[in-house]
């Protein structure tokens, strides 16, 4: 054990030193935020659309699409997953538009396992709308989306504020396309009819991806008749709906961080300024560009573009990394109250008497607070003011729990922007094929929420955590865990449900730690680490093992057993091992998702900063009498 001892040590001082090293002057720290081969593909669709092409960027992402090709030919959501159709059919289109010959071995294989899989005609709702745009297949193929959207009433089934921040953030500035249905620039006229089996001009149906039921029926005929009657629509109004959502978007443009601070809103908002017929929108136009050109990582023989940036996550755990060492935060502190939004945003909506606060997901994003993120910050400020007791970080510590139990939604778990956004039978509408149009209550994002009360321990807020108690109590599976919504998949549900109810004591408690336990010492490999497959998201929601262990998720795993008095197990010491053994800088497989089954994240922090996080508990639970931690990360 002393071995052991001395190897924790050196690994927690070196990698302590390294992420100092990582931090900006003002205490922040941010990592590069990895998607699949989608977003890079359309940065080159998107200047192919304006005809305005950076050559030298388009050749490094063409070098990148090429490394990330899997050997069967097409592109998949996350490492050493299935290619995907509409992923392989964007990258296709890409690389021929950067002139990749499509006689070369790559093009013919992507070629062939595209018209394996059904073909283009194949794809899903939003690469339908992008080769729309590039004139590949008529607007008849995309679901109907009348600009007349814009002034739907509260009390109509289908209205923006029914849906999830990001998908407000991406469908007001399409309403704008498709109501205009401009046609991209193209300079060099290319199609892609090899990747259809039938004539693409003849395609009109939609495809029935949520499979069929009541509603999928019921939208499908509703999508049918707007289609016949939307030419009879009175010119006046839809004028006016069409200057209303160009002043939706304009308020919440969001400077140079971009529409929603996500990729595909700031796409659609770049577009729908640039198709503006009297440039009214030049100066909005530019800022657009310049917020997507942000997300772009150029290396030195390629590139490629992030779907947004994460710097409040990742300074909220480096920070943790920190504190949980004994190490001095105060400039990171400074910078996190400096990012506090004190703007009421579209969560208002549904909470017009709570006062702001709290911290978005990238640098700024006023109009979209993360309650994950939140709760992180808010725990991290805790945990700091202990000793320090600053009445700025006080004043901002309370501002934080009122708007997080403010956001509490009805059944007592929260979402990540919004309160009660759950109207489940939207994501049967015809647009809604990535069934991602919500942002229900999730057991992570709940845990994260009931940790920060918990570790608050006010008295005030008994009712608040009783109703996240009963919630989670009733979220986990059968087998022990919990569905992680954010991060893959059982095994990060787990360590955050854990993580927070530690600090609580109920009447179940010893049940449920004991088919958490076992179900956590079930999934560790042989070589004493754990990994999960993104395939845990695919039908059905089980639990897949992937090939090999990850760092992050070792870590994870450790961390769970830490919280259930279980953090000196033969289990726990053989993850300690493996982190220790394994170099812990980097993982090839996405640990994280955005949109399960549509959108998977690989995060390059969480191979850094989550092992650290687990050693440094391990080795401080080792020096103290206690069982498990005292505080809800």
């Amino acid at each position: 054990m002393e071995h052991l001892r001395k190897k924790i040590l050196d690994r927690i001082s070196n990698q302590i030193e390294e992420q100092s090293s990582k931090m900006n002057f003002d205490g922040s720290v941010v990592y590069e935020l990895e998607a699949d081969a989608t977003i890079p593909s359309e940065y080159i669709l998107l200047m192919h659309f304006l005809g305005d092409i950076n050559i030298e960027i388009q050749e490094k992402i063409k070098s990148y699409l090429l490394r990330i090709q899997n050997k069967e030919g097409g592109w998949p959501l996350f490492y050493d997953g299935g290619s995907d159709i509409s992923a392989s059919v964007k990258a296709y289109y890409a690389l021929k538009l950067a002139g990749q010959p499509i006689q070369s071995e790559q093009m013919k294989k992507a070629n062939k396992l595209i018209l394996e899989l059904g073909g283009a005609e194949n794809v899903n709702v939003f690469t339908r709308i992008t080769l729309a745009l590039f004139k590949q297949i008529s607007w008849n193929t995309v679901p109907t989306m009348p600009i007349e959207i814009m002034n739907l009433p509260n009390w109509f089934p289908f209205n923006l504020k029914k849906v999830s921040y990001w998908s407000r953030t991406v469908i007001v500035p399409l309403l704008i396309i498709m109501n205009k249905k401009p046609i991209a620039n193209n300079p060099h006229s290319l199609d892609i009819n090899e990747l259809f089996i039938k004539n693409p001009r003849t395609i009109k149906n939609l495809k029935k991806k949520q499979g069929k039921n009541f509603w999928t029926s019921f939208f499908l005929m509703i999508d049918k008749i707007l289609r016949k009657i939307e030419p009879l629509f009175p010119k006046q109004n839809r004028k006016l709906c069409l200057k209303k959502a160009y002043d939706w978007t304009k308020l919440r443009l969001n400077g140079s961080d971009g529409l929603g601070a996500i990729f595909p809103a700031m796409v659609n908002s770049l577009i729908a300024f640039h198709i503006d017929e009297q440039n009214k929108y030049s100066k909005e136009k530019k800022t657009a560009r310049t917020a997507i050109d942000k997300l772009l990582v150029i290396k030195k023989n390629e590139a490629y573009c992030q779907p947004c940036v994460s710097p409040i996550w990742d300074t909220g755990w480096v920070a943790h990394c920190m504190l949980e060492n004994n190490k001095n935060i105060d400039k990171t502190v400074e910078w996190l109250l400096k990012k506090e939004i004190k703007v009421k945003g579209d969560w208002s909506h549904n909470k017009l008497d709570l006062e702001p606060g709290g911290w978005a997901f990238q640098y700024n994003n006023d109009y979209y607070p993360d309650v994950d993120d939140t709760a992180l910050i808010g725990m991290l400020l805790h945990r700091y003011n202990v000793k320090k007791k600053k009445k700025d970080v006080s004043k901002s510590i309370k501002r934080t729990r009122q708007w997080i139990k403010g956001m509490q939604s009805k059944n007592g778990g929260w979402g990540s922007f919004d309160i009660n956004n759950d109207y489940s039978y939207l994501n049967y509408i015809p647009f809604a094929d990535h069934g991602a149009l919500l942002d229900p209550p999730t057991a992570d994002v709940s845990a994260r929420c009931l940790s920060f009360l918990l570790q608050l321990n006010n008295p005030k807020d008994r009712p608040e955590i009783d109703k996240a108690l009963r919630y989670l109590l009733l979220e986990q599976e059968k087998n022990g865990s919990w569905f992680g919504r954010w991060g893959t998949n059982y095994i990060y549900g787990t360590w955050s449900v854990l993580s927070a109810i530690k600090l609580i004591d109920f009447p179940e408690k010893k049940e449920v730690f004991k088919k958490a336990i076992r179900f956590i010492k079930s999934k560790q490999k042989p070589d004493g680490g754990w990994g999960e497959d993104g395939k845990s998201y695919e039908k059905g929601f089980e639990y897949m093992e992937a090939k090999f262990s990850t760092p992050s998720q070792t870590a994870w795993a450790v961390m769970s057993l830490i919280s259930c008095g279980e953090g000196q197990s033969q289990e726990s010491v053989k993850g300690i091992e493996y982190l220790l053994k394994h170099n812990c800088k980097d993982e090839k497989f996405y640990t994280a998702v955005g949109f399960p089954r549509v959108f998977y994240l690989k995060y390059h922090g969480y191979a850094d900063y989550f092992p650290l996080l687990a050693i440094v508990k391990f080795k401080n639970l080792s020096m103290s009498n206690s069982k498990t931690t005292l505080y809800g990360v």
